[in-house]
């Protein structure tokens, strides 16, 4: 008989483990403080990229060929494939480019070889690209666009009536972790067989002893305009990452129909979740300073919006996913996921698939709380008839 399990949070963590929890049978109640899709929600902006090239992380490398069969799993019960292969595209443009040539050796050891790009070479085939200033680059043909809203908004929809109830606009004050209970706004109990905390930047409000590991960090997007004559030429062009300890730049392509995106992944780790909202003109001309470094005639360009988008960051910047009353006392019944630091939501349907797992079988819990923080393995868990092989992107 399965369990009932409570999930605190409708992001893509909190959606992706009731969905694997369902599809093992369980009956999962899942619980928002506002509307699902969360407006304010991490998993909500137009797309997220997920991408092989992850520096000397091994564990986090290996974990993207899990995630991209554990999407597969999802396209199939979502009916609709919510992802744009683009390939990668990865610059270093100071001294430093020791990114590059780790990610390189990491993927080379796992029979991904990268392709350097010249100066020239950068130029020629890739002319929307300011070469110059550009140490080192490298072109990776896996990588692609998840189309972050649009999945939030199908798996909000399509997990009702199987095995999941949502209940938006409701607010957890507390969670008891021994006894798997959650205490609404309202004054209403909520007692489960097991339950699983995955409220983004609001989890050190309610796991106060996790307040000084993941902390909230306001981050500031910035969309950009361009010529019409532009906008395919950028549809079919790779995401771009210069991800060094000066700026972290990335750039999101617009693809399906979506808007061309640049970000700073370093992180301000300041701001509350539920105030600091706005965007201003200030802080978006910042991200594009960036921006105009790395794109050829820039002046073709201006700013068409900006937002903000709350990551939860763990100072090395590994997932937490862990008993949560941090000793297993619980028996493995309660959980928190948090600590994804802005690089979470490609692995969302896998981590869902194995905090499922572990609730089944507590004694998987050691092993996924050293996995989900890259320093183990792939656990195998999943059933081999279930297991696709990776889409070329």
């Amino acid at each position: 008989m399965g369990m009932h399990v409570a999930v605190v949070g409708a992001g893509i963590m909190g959606l992706s483990t009731a969905w694997a929890l369902a599809r093992r049978g369980h009956r999962v109640s899942v619980y928002d403080q506002y509307a699902v899709p969360n407006p304010l929600g991490s998993s909500v902006d137009q797309h997220r990229l997920i991408r092989h090239a992850y520096g000397a992380e091994g564990g986090y490398t290996d974990m993207v060929d899990e995630a991209y069969r554990a999407w597969e799993r999802l396209w199939a019960d979502l009916g609709q494939r919510l992802y744009e292969p683009t390939g990668t595209l990865c610059l270093g443009s100071v001294e430093d480019t020791s990114w590059l040539h780790e990610s390189a050796a990491t993927l080379a050891t796992r029979g991904r070889a990268v392709r350097w790009l010249s100066g020239a070479a950068l130029a020629a085939e890739f002319p929307l690209i300011e070469a110059g200033g550009v140490r080192e680059a490298f072109h990776l043909e896996t990588g692609g666009v998840l189309l972050a809203g649009r999945i939030v908004e199908l798996m909000a929809h399509h997990l009702p009536g199987r095995n999941v109830t949502i209940h938006p606009h409701a607010a957890v004050l507390d969670v008891d972790p021994a006894t798997a209970t959650i205490r609404l706004a309202d004054r209403t109990v909520v007692r489960a067989d097991a339950l699983v905390v995955a409220a983004g930047p609001w989890v050190p409000r309610l796991v106060p002893e996790l307040a000084g590991r993941a902390v909230p960090s306001r981050q500031v997007l910035t969309y950009l305009a361009m010529p019409e004559g532009l906008r395919d030429a950028w549809a079919r062009h790779p995401m771009v990452l210069d991800i060094d300890p000066e700026c972290g730049f990335y750039l999101v392509p617009s693809v399906a129909g979506t808007g061309m995106k640049i970000g700073d992944h370093r992180f301000t780790l300041t701001g509350d979740p539920d105030r600091d909202r706005e965007a201003g003109l200030e802080e978006a001309e910042r991200i594009w300073a960036f921006g105009r470094a790395r794109l050829a005639d820039p002046d073709r360009y201006s700013i068409a919006s900006a937002a903000t988008c709350f990551y939860t960051c763990e100072k090395d910047e590994r997932f937490v996913v862990e008993p949560l009353d941090g000793t297993g006392a619980s028996g493995g019944r309660a959980w928190v996921m948090t600590g994804f630091s802005g690089h979470g939501f490609k692995f969302g349907p896998v981590l869902g698939e194995r905090m499922a797992a572990a609730l089944e079988n507590p004694d998987l819990g050691p092993t996924l709380t050293s996995w989900a923080a890259g320093r183990q393995p792939v656990p195998r868990d999943t059933p081999r008839d279930t297991v696709t092989d990776t889409p070329s992107s």
